[in-house]
């Protein structure tokens, strides 16, 4: 056996042995001695616990030292009754404390005995039970979090352990002292009852056996029973408070006495005014002048001093912050963090900060969340987080746009001014800054704010620098929206469907075609401009053809022809004829004889003067239509339609490429041309 469990079998056994057995005063004596150093122990012990599980047989050390104090009630009651002489310990209490007065030491004895049982124990036991109420009922919650972390590998499974196990044995403490602190309370009863058998015993026995009068066996037995209660009663306290400073720990980071003077005299302010208060009271009122002014100047005192602990501990976090970041930097593992793209940036010079920075009345940052909102509900996906960031090496009016790193486009705009644009039929044209419009390299003017009333009487285009900056970053985001869409946006874009159409999912993904697959259709039909909000509806159609073909790019245009009706309504207007331009049938027969099929899917041979003079033939139809102010929009059969688009995507990127299949019957088209060789 180990030499601790030895000691505490012996703590026990020696309790139930002075129950039965006398013992002499001297033992006696040695006994209470450490019983109030054990008390002691206990009470520091729990103040300077950071956490209650650091007691958790607190509530097996209240049975414990209740059991050994009540054995020595029941001694020294003996002595007591028996003797007369319950040894230098109870005596030196009985009449130290209470003075050598009966009657002080009573009611030193009562105000104890007061304290005990209508403020600690009373205290101690409801804070207990309703600790152990709360932490029961938040027991689930705190397992289902647990749980949640596990499953997004925020921890480890050892971890997620450790944690559970840590719930039980608190949910086990405050349970366990719930009802451990009865024993606290009824050692309280018990040794009022004890005393009272004392007083009254004491007096019986010393007049029947000792021969004294009434007075001199009051004196005498009162004097010992307030020592012996005297003795009992401080440890049994010292125990309580144990009790109330463990169930009402809050903190577990920090020692219990820095933390207390901290929260209690850490607020120079309060400080201050207590000072003041207390010397105005010394000045204006009888009380003691220079116990009060003292006192005064004191707490101003504590509160300049805390003052300065709390500016020199801000210095201190500064440089300790700074020196951290230079830590970081000087770090080599640091580099890892600058591995990391961002997918959307846009930088600016100095100049445009202010459109970007809310505090000088810049709404950029709105247009960024707007634009965000916009394509989402256009285009039906997600677009990424736009990293917003100054550059000193950009010209103060410039702004830059990066995609993935890499700057995709610019712009320069002019503070102050407006861009004022023609749109064919103004009545008189103003004068200004000539300049070209970023997103579609427009002509265009800068204005002054006086010129802006004017010119848009005329018929201009007048807009502010923030909404330049938006339309061009918007049309950016829509150009590469198709890139921009990542294998983890599709799971999202899944998951969100799932919800509501579980069988569907579970259909196509993954078991007829992976998350890159339906990604690559999906990137298919953003880079065209058509809207994947309808997710269903492409999901469904995947799932019919996919079990015949896992070329994206024929399921691609399955999918288009399913979605035909978003697609006649983004490009044709309603009730109107639509111009277009059509492609002769020997192109067509050119273009599917020159298709190979391999592995890795389709490509085409075509010979590269032919492809020529079909790209020719096409830029010249799609100038008449650009002059009646029409979109250039080409319609083929559902089988070239893909290699045609491939084919022009190079030099007509803008071109609008259509197959009959993917127009509805109420849609009327005239031809204004056909692509020839």
């Amino acid at each position: 056996m180990k030499k601790a469990d030895v000691g505490v079998a012996l703590y026990i056994v020696a309790a139930f042995v002075m129950l039965i057995v006398p013992i002499p005063s001297v033992l006696l004596d040695i006994l209470l001695a450490c019983n109030i150093a054990l008390a002691f122990t206990i009470m520091f012990r729990c103040m300077f616990a950071k956490e209650v599980l650091e007691m958790s047989y607190f509530p097996t050390v209240l049975l414990f030292t209740t059991i050994f104090r009540i054995a020595l009630n029941v001694s020294s009651t003996r002595l007591i009754l028996t003797t007369g002489s319950p040894g230098n310990v109870v005596e030196t209490f009985g009449g130290f404390v209470g003075g050598g007065d009966l009657i002080m030491g009573a009611i030193v004895f009562i105000i104890l005995i007061i304290i005990q049982f209508m403020v600690i124990n009373k205290g101690s036991e409801r804070v207990a039970e309703v600790t152990a109420r709360f932490t029961l009922d938040a027991m689930p919650g705190k397992q289902m979090a647990i749980d949640a972390d596990l499953n997004t590998g925020a921890i480890t499974d050892a971890e997620a352990k450790v944690r559970r196990e840590k719930i039980q044995l608190e949910s086990s403490f405050f349970g366990s002292m719930d009802g451990a602190v009865k024993y606290v309370k009824g050692d309280a009863v018990a040794g009022l009852i004890i005393t009272v058998v004392n007083l009254v015993g004491g007096i019986a026995m010393g007049m029947l056996r000792n021969g004294m009068d009434i007075s001199t066996a009051l004196s005498r037995y009162s004097i010992l029973t307030i020592g012996d209660g005297l003795v009992s009663q401080i440890p049994s306290l010292l125990i309580s408070l144990s009790t109330g400073i463990l169930v009402t720990k809050g903190s577990k980071d920090s020692d219990f006495g820095s933390v207390l003077i901290k929260q209690v005299f850490g607020m120079p302010k309060a400080c201050y005014l207590v000072g003041c208060i207390l010397c105005f009271l010394g000045v204006v009122t009888p009380l003691n002048p220079l116990l009060f002014l003292t006192l005064g100047f004191c707490f101003i005192l504590c509160g300049r001093n805390m003052q300065a602990q709390i500016e020199t501990a801000t210095i201190e976090g500064a440089v300790d912050m700074e020196e951290a970041e230079a830590e970081e930097i000087r770090q080599p593992e640091n580099v890892n963090s600058l591995l990391q793209v961002d997918p959307i940036e846009l930088e600016f010079g100095y100049g445009i900060i202010p459109l970007a920075d809310v505090n000088q009345g810049g709404d950029l940052l709105d247009r960024v969340v707007m634009i965000r909102r916009q394509v989402a509900l256009e285009l039906g996906t997600v677009v990424p987080i736009i990293r917003l960031r100054d550059n000193i090496q950009l010209n103060p009016n410039q702004y830059i746009i990066k995609i993935k790193g890499i700057q995709v486009s610019e712009g320069e705009i002019l503070f102050d001014h407006y861009m004022a644009m023609n749109p064919g039929y103004v009545e008189e044209e103003i004068t200004g800054i000539p300049t070209f419009e970023p997103s579609f390299h427009l002509p265009a003017i800068w204005i002054t704010e006086g010129q802006r009333e004017r010119a848009e009487s005329l018929g201009y285009t007048v807009v502010d620098p923030p909404s330049i900056i938006a339309t061009h970053l918007t049309e950016v985001i829509r150009q590469h929206i198709a890139e921009l869409l990542t294998r983890q946006d599709v799971q999202n874009l899944v998951n969100n469907l799932k919800e509501t159409n579980p069988s569907i999912v579970e259909e196509l993904v993954p078991k007829l075609l992976g998350l890159g697959e339906v990604q690559k259709v999906l990137q298919n039909l953003l880079m065209e401009g058509v809207s994947i909000r309808d997710l269903l509806t492409i999901f469904e159609t995947l799932a019919d053809f996919a079990t015949s073909t896992r070329d994206t790019d024929i399921l691609t245009e399955y999918v288009r022809q399913a979605l035909k009706r978003a697609i006649c309504a983004k490009f044709f207007a309603p009730n109107e004829t639509t111009s277009v331009v059509t492609v002769d049938a020997k192109v067509e027969q050119e273009i599917m004889g020159s298709v190979k099929q391999t592995e890795q899917g389709a490509y085409l041979t075509l010979d590269p003067e032919k492809t020529r003079a079909i790209i020719d033939s096409t830029k010249e139809e799609i100038e008449k239509l650009e002059s009646l102010g029409k979109p250039p929009i080409v319609i083929t059969s559902p089988i070239v339609r893909i290699y045609f688009k491939k084919m022009t995507e190079q030099y007509l990127n803008d071109l609008i490429v259509i197959s009959y299949n993917e127009i509805e019957p109420n849609v009327e088209l005239q031809s204004v041309g056909t692509v020839k060789i």
